[in-house]
């Protein structure tokens, strides 16, 4: 009998590589005190990536620091699959359980808001399909979601959401 159990704990151990070997990218769990909260890849109404009157603020990446201390945003980098990349330049802290939305368009950053601006009014997500990359400042990666509008956004809003 223990042959016999020897062998099924041997098959369900190689099943069980066979399918984390398989698994998306996007399914590794980083060990980073930030992670990717959620995107607003679609803004809502016609994409219009005029600096005067466009709606490009409108898309956002949403970041939360899910650790128990303060964590600077300062030298981490967000990367599209294309390579559009954004670096955050300037402190901005971050408290347990406290996120940041990191819009396109122009605007003033703001702690008391909670939200920083890529100052550049292109969109930097696909309306159909992409990849989000968190990087630490040390450029280990802190997080990566890929996603199609058809199999993440069930109710066709333009926001996704990733960690709770």
């Amino acid at each position: 009998m223990r042959m016999r159990y020897a062998a099924l704990a041997t098959a369900a151990s190689t099943g069980l590589l066979a399918a984390l070997a398989a698994a998306p990218a996007q399914a590794a769990e980083y060990s980073s005190a930030l992670k990717i909260k959620g995107i607003q890849y679609d803004a809502p109404g016609r994409d219009d990536n005029r600096c005067n009157g466009g709606n490009t603020k409108n898309e956002y990446l949403t970041i939360k620091n899910y650790s128990r201390t303060n964590v600077n945003l300062k030298g981490y980098v967000v990367k599209d699959a294309a390579g559009n990349k954004f670096t955050f330049t300037a402190n901005h802290t971050l408290e347990p359980g406290d996120y940041v939305q990191l819009r396109g368009g122009r605007g003033t950053d703001s702690d008391r808001d909670n939200v920083v601006y890529r100052q550049n009014c292109n969109f930097i997500w696909n309306n159909d399909k992409d990849t989000i990359y968190l990087y630490k400042p040390g450029g280990a990666r802190a997080d990566v979601h890929s996603y199609t509008k058809r199999d993440n956004d069930r109710d066709g809003n333009g926001y996704i959401t990733y960690h709770g």
